[in-house]
């Protein structure tokens, strides 16, 4: 009996065995990170830190976006890196907030665009009690 049926459905429906008997040919393919999503202009780049920082939660995230956001071929906004400051202050992290000012001296081009950067975040600074390096460690 059920020789029959199969019997039955083979003829009823061969291209579906068929189908199924052969393998399927499968061709690779090339995947990269850029594929995903087209270029992000510096603005919204900007934007999209700001807003991961101001959703950090605990440090591990933080230190994940100050490590993503480093990890890229540009020198973070002022803007960028206030939200990563307060974000460290809320976590209560001190040296990741001081690490962060590492982090812009190694990828600014100079030292006066590291002063620059000093300058426009002193209030910041000021009102977060957040030391440089240099100024922990005079000798």
């Amino acid at each position: 009996m059920s020789q029959r049926m199969l019997s039955s459905v083979l003829r009823a429906r061969p291209n579906v065995v068929l189908r199924r008997a052969t393998p399927a040919l499968t061709i690779p393919q090339r995947f990269s990170s850029s594929d995903s999503h087209s270029q992000e202009t510096f603005e919204q780049f900007s934007e999209r830190y700001v807003a991961f920082f101001q959703g950090a939660q605990d440090l591990f995230e933080v230190q994940r976006g100050l490590n993503n956001c480093f990890a890229h071929d540009l020198v973070p906004s002022p803007g960028v890196v206030e939200a990563a400051l307060r974000a460290a202050r809320r976590v209560n992290d001190y040296a990741t907030a001081v690490r962060v000012f590492e982090g812009i001296r190694e990828k600014v081009e100079n030292k006066q665009q590291y002063q620059a950067y000093l300058d426009e975040l002193k209030p910041v600074r000021e009102e977060l009690g957040i030391d440089t390096k240099e100024d922990l460690y005079v000798s």
